[in-house]
Order: structure tokens, then C-alpha cells, then sequence
């Protein structure tokens, strides 16, 4: 997998779990490992901006997904073809305090957020009842499969 997973706010963020957690989830997915992925970590006034601007809703958000080839999940069979799967935004602050409420770490939150950014991309969403259960499960799955594999 190509992944390149950037910081520019003064969190401390384990830069190498991410690209870890795309590895995973994209592997699961079956993904080609060509296919690349941008994950970006940014201040809530950034994130505001891109908020308004591409969702016209104020304030910044948790997480935002901005896909390019629209890859969708392959199959053991057969993988996605490589291509470029897009860019994932995450607001550490935000993430920060959705942690606090949820009862985890932001740690925890962001890898979660990560594995909701990478099923963006990949075509699933949560507007409808029965989409966003089959989201949930699947991200719940995901994150609880890798927590599970790094012995966390």
C-alpha cells in the first residue's frame, strides 16, 4: 500500500499506527496494494474550511473523505485495481473531545475514525438505516481485528 500519513497540528500522533490501520483495513477489503491513500491531520480552523466549503456546515468536523478513483472493495478473488483512492481528513481536536464523551482514547477515536474515513472512500455510508448498520458493523469489525492483531 502506498499511504503517506501527515501531521500538521502540534498532537502527538503515532504517524506509523495509521498507515498500519490502512494497511489493515485496505488489505481486508482487498485492495490493491498500489492503490494509494492520504491521510492528513489538521486544526479545527482548516477543517472548518473544508467543512463550509464542501458540505456547507459550520464548524469543523471529526473526519472527512475525499475520494479520487472511486475504488470500491474487491474481492479475495479478485482485488480493486490500483489507483488512487483518495485523501482522509482528521480534526485531532474534535476527535479529542468525541474520546472524552465515548469513554476512550483519542487514540482509540482516530484509528476509528480512520477505518470511517477508508469506508468512505471505498463507497459506504451511513445515510440510510440499513447502510449505516452495514458501515458500523463493518468498521466496528475492522478496528476490533486490528486492536485484536497489534495486542492492543
Amino acid at each position: 500500500m502506498s499511504t503517506e500519513v501527515n501531521n500538521e497540528t502540534e498532537a502527538e500522533i503515532d504517524l506509523t499506527e495509521f498507515s498500519a490501520i490502512a494497511e489493515h483495513v485496505l488489505h481486508h477489503m482487498h485492495v490493491n496494494p498500489r492503490a494509494e491513500l492520504n491521510i492528513l491531520f489538521i486544526d479545527p480552523e482548516p477543517m472548518e474550511e473544508l467543512h463550509l466549503r464542501w458540505l456547507d456546515l459550520p464548524g469543523p468536523t471529526d473526519v472527512m473523505s475525499f475520494p479520487m478513483d472511486e475504488l470500491r472493495p474487491g474481492t479475495a478473488e479478485s482485488e480493486t485495481p490500483a489507483g488512487t483512492l483518495g485523501d482522509i481528513v482528521i480534526c485531532p481536536q474534535v476527535a479529542a473531545r468525541q474520546a472524552l464523551e465515548a469513554g476512550h482514547s483519542a487514540a482509540e477515536e482516530m484509528l476509528l475514525l480512520t477505518v470511517h474515513g477508508i469506508l468512505h472512500l471505498l463507497g459506504y455510508d451511513h445515510a440510510e438505516p440499513e447502510e449505516k448498520k452495514e458501515m458500523f458493523d463493518l468498521q466496528r469489525t475492522l478496528l476490533l481485528t486490528f486492536l485484536a492483531e497489534r495486542g492492543a
